[in-house]
């Protein structure tokens, strides 16, 4: 796997698209560098970049977007609803795939000094990167902004980490480092006041609003033992949050950065501002997700919003995101284009691969009688398989669904949601069946003029075809976990739809005893006996349970359908 790591630089500039373009284009000038997002807010004045490459690839397209910042946006006459203190205002790196926390924050470290030494500007580390603990906080960095920097920067516990202890009046600093993936989340508010906002934002974000002793916001502050005041925290861990007007669209936000989203996740913020309006007459219209998203958040949000209505969880993972992105309104004020905001759907579309799963019905059809060996019998055995678990799946969401059977809503999704990662498994492997016996061809095709040549042919082909024999044991192995959903459904789910469980155990009988052939005829042309034996009789154990788990099944299917 490939190592990767993710870039969110964050400009000081969201009106001029030309000065955008400059810098993106910097960005992308660095070969295989794929940049996946460019959002631009008019009325923060402020430009959110995303890219990803692996470590060496990332730092050199930071260090480029944030010279072209530094030539082309003057801090002196930028104005924005945004705190800010620079050009390049923070530069986080997100560990990706395959990057460790420490390769991440040698990544900072390197930027840092490249950009404090070469460009002159003065550079803090933050959050993982951070040398000092009072300094991983990105707010306690910025506090005081551009303006108030250039006294700040004279202090000796506010020296940078690279650059000059000046502040650069054009340039301004800027803040690298390595963080968690950072939700930047604004929620919709039927109001224009920035107040109203603000209470809300205070409401539900962590550090939550200081004491009074009126209970009021204009009231005599409360202060603890050591003078400081007593603060009285919000309803979310890891939210910071602010309220402030969005000229562009004529509403107020609740403008939040979510830190940890797996202790508070999208809609659990979503869902927490909606609480906080309604108490103050307010209303929450909807929401938008500033830069990328990870799949995860939505898919949880689309989860949540159908356990909220009662109703089963195991959907699609497309139908998920549509229906987070409905519950949470994400296109009111602009589209939401999933293969656009979503990270790994951006990537994947960045880098498209020729999928076998990805084809219509009769197309893959086509593919398949075709003059060509692949896809062939191994990929339409694991195909078969997808269809077993989708029609156990069916049935689970039918129960669920059935009018009267309300108590059991829990524990027929739950099987539902199975079944989803039953079929997701299988047609993964309808691709990676076709991928193995071609890698087999491109072995047989290696020359063998010399002796090595024969020999390193011969290895690999032996390479190539074991892994042949690896991935439709793995279909068999994958497709037998159906049995236990379609025997759950044949005795407890929706006695209408019995003939549904009666096909789907068909269906991965077949697409087993199939794999099985397809497993024996590529061990047949290995050498390895060991590896053969193994594999062998792992087959046959598959193969007996299987029958055994078919004849238990359709013995019930039969005697309901009558």
């Amino acid at each position: 796997m490939p190592k990767l790591i993710e870039c969110v630089p964050n400009f000081s500039e969201g009106h001029d698209q030309n000065v955008i373009r400059q810098i993106t284009d910097a960005i992308e000038s660095v070969d295989g560098v794929s940049l996946l997002d460019v959002d631009a807010g008019a009325s923060t004045n402020r430009t959110v970049v995303t890219f990803v490459g692996d470590p060496d690839v990332a730092v050199e397209a930071a260090f480029r977007g944030i010279k072209k910042a530094a030539e082309l946006i003057d801090m002196r006459k930028q104005k924005g609803a945004h705190p800010r203190m620079g050009a390049t205002d923070v530069c986080p790196f997100i560990p990706v795939s395959n990057v460790s926390w420490e390769e991440a924050i040698e990544c900072a470290n390197r930027l840092g000094k490249r950009v404090g030494e070469e460009l002159q500007i003065p550079v803090y580390l933050y959050e993982r990167a951070a040398r000092e603990k009072s300094r991983a906080n990105l707010a306690a960095i910025r506090a005081g902004e551009y303006e108030g920097f250039f006294e700040k920067i004279k202090q000796p516990e506010w020296k940078p980490d690279f650059g000059p202890a000046v502040f650069s009046e054009k340039s301004g600093a800027t803040v690298i480092g390595v963080r968690d993936f950072l939700i930047a989340y604004n929620v919709n508010l039927n109001t224009k006041s920035v107040r109203r906002a603000n209470s809300v934002a205070f409401d539900v974000r962590e550090q939550g609003r200081v004491k009074t002793e009126d209970g009021t916001p204009s009231g005599k502050a409360v202060l603890d033992t050591h003078g400081e005041p007593v603060r009285v925290p919000g309803m979310l861990k890891h939210v910071k949050a602010i309220g402030w007007f969005v000229k562009e669209y004529g509403v107020a936000q609740v403008s939040m950065n979510l830190t940890n989203i797996e202790e508070t996740p999208l809609h659990a913020a979503f869902d927490a501002c909606v609480e906080s309006a309604a108490k103050r007459g307010l209303r929450v219209t909807g929401s938008e997700i500033v830069g990328m998203v990870p799949k995860k958040s939505l898919v949880d949000a689309g989860r949540y919003f159908l356990r909220k209505q009662q109703w089963s969880e195991g959907v699609s993972e497309e139908e998920l995101i549509e229906i987070a992105v409905r519950s949470m309104g994400l296109g009111e004020l602009k589209p939401f284009v999933p293969k656009e905001k979503v990270i790994e759907l951006k990537i994947a579309s960045a880098t498209p691969v020729s999928s076998l799963a990805e084809l219509k019905m009769r197309e893959f059809c086509n593919e398949t009688l075709s003059d060509s060996p692949a896809p062939g019998g191994g990929s339409v055995a694991a195909l078969m398989g997808a269809l077993g678990a989708s029609l156990g799946g069916m049935v689970a969401n039918l129960s669920a669904g059935k009018r009267g059977w309300d108590d059991k809503i829990e524990y027929f999704s739950d099987w539902a949601v199975k079944a989803q990662r039953l079929k997701d498994d299988l047609l993964s492997l309808v691709d990676e069946d076709t991928n193995a016996f071609n890698k087999v061809m491109d072995a047989f095709g290696l020359s063998r003029d010399s002796a090595d040549e024969k020999a390193a042919r011969a290895a690999a082909i032996e390479r190539a075809t074991k892994h042949a024999a690896e991935v439709p044991l793995k279909v068999m192995e994958t497709a037998a976990k159906s049995y236990e959903l379609l025997s759950q459904m044949a005795g407890t789910g929706n006695p209408a739809s019995i003939s549904d469980v009666g096909v789907g155990t068909l269906a991965t009988r077949a697409c087993i005893e199939g794999a099985a052939m397809n497993v024996r005829i590529n061990l047949g042309q290995l050498k390895d006996e060991k590896f053969k034996s193994a594999r062998r009789q792992k087959v046959q154990e598959i193969c007996v349970d299987s029958e055994a788990q078919f004849k238990r099944i359709n013995e019930v299917v039969e005697s309901k359908i009558g």
